[in-house]
């Protein structure tokens, strides 16, 4: 999908037909035609903008020929076969050229669409250095927008697993454990980049600028330490709740196989007094009397026993 906007005299985002100076280009998922046609009309290597559609391509930043490529890892949802909700990044490329503002992504993102509602403040399509200075720091707050939504799911998951003996729960944990892996991973590359912005010259930048760039890597940091934070909480905590399943799971295999042993006795006595031989107590008038009580003398004085040593 490719989309071009840009902003109007009276600072209004509009979408307009043709890559003209001062637009920005949004390309999410794009044909190789419309890949061709942003590579000719804003004068930018089509490799350059293939590298962004790589789902393995880490973040980085270059210059070359007065054009700044930035290439970042954002944040998105996907749902596993069971329906889990899974956070993953993948990168987003951000290409500032004299004219023009380029972004391109595998994948059509919510962050995106902050931009396309004009719901950034003071966003236009040709202060290029400050829109993207914008989308990093926006990109930062949904990492720790979904860490929040993470640690408010593995709170829900942790009040389900107390009484859990499946492993649905714990599947839960390892989904979101990996969430966090990837966003950890990819908020330090991030960070990176970031740094080097901050340290080189490679974007130009006004004093107002630079305080956004420091609120952005802020911003950062912050996202990391949470990560790691519910990321070593979450590995505690499924370490702790695997141990309580298999030790639930044990009291339940006692509590079984207590019960299995004293209705045996039962049917121990029973099989005696079914055989086909000379037994005690045959002729009398509580023949059949006596096997029942005694039944149940053997299995009350079992359940008597079990139960003062606690197994269920």
């Amino acid at each position: 999908m490719l989309e071009i906007y840009k902003s109007t005299d009276a600072r209004v985002l509009e979408k307009v037909d043709v890559i003209t100076k001062g637009c920005w280009v949004n390309m999410s998922a794009p044909t190789p035609e419309e890949i061709a046609r942003v590579s000719n009309d804003a004068q930018v290597d089509i490799d350059i903008i293939k590298d962004a559609l790589d789902d393995e391509e880490r973040p980085r930043i270059e210059r070359d020929d007065g054009q700044v490529y930035i290439i970042v890892d954002f944040p998105y949802i996907v749902h596993d076969e069971s329906g889990l909700a899974v956070y993953e990044t993948i990168p987003i490329g951000i290409i500032l050229t004299n004219d023009h503002i380029i972004t391109v992504s595998l994948k059509d993102s919510p962050i995106i669409e902050e931009f396309r509602k004009n719901r950034v403040k003071e966003f236009y399509t040709f202060k290029k250095t400050r829109f993207a200075l914008q989308l990093l720091f926006v990109i930062s707050s949904y990492y720790l927008r979904y860490l929040k939504q993470i640690n408010k799911k593995t709170n829900e998951i942790e009040r389900v697993v107390h009484q859990s003996l499946k492993n649905k729960e714990l599947y839960a944990f390892l989904a979101l454990e990996k969430s966090l892996v990837y966003f950890t991973t990819s908020l330090k590359s991030n960070k990176v980049v970031l740094d080097k912005i901050l340290r080189f010259s490679y974007l130009k930048m006004y004093e107002e600028d630079k305080d956004l760039l420091e609120d952005v890597i802020i911003e950062i940091t912050q996202a990391i330490e949470m990560a790691e934070t519910y990321h070593s909480i979450l590995t505690g905590m499924m370490n702790a709740f695997a141990s309580i399943i298999s030790n639930n799971l044990n009291i339940v295999m006692k509590f079984l196989t207590s019960i299995t042993i004293i209705l045996a006795l039962p049917t121990m006595v029973a099989s005696f007094y079914g055989m086909n031989v000379e037994l005690p107590f045959q002729q009398t008038n509580m023949a059949f009397a006596i096997p029942l009580i005694l039944s149940a003398c053997l299995a009350s004085l079992t359940a008597y026993i079990f139960w003062k040593k606690k197994y269920f």
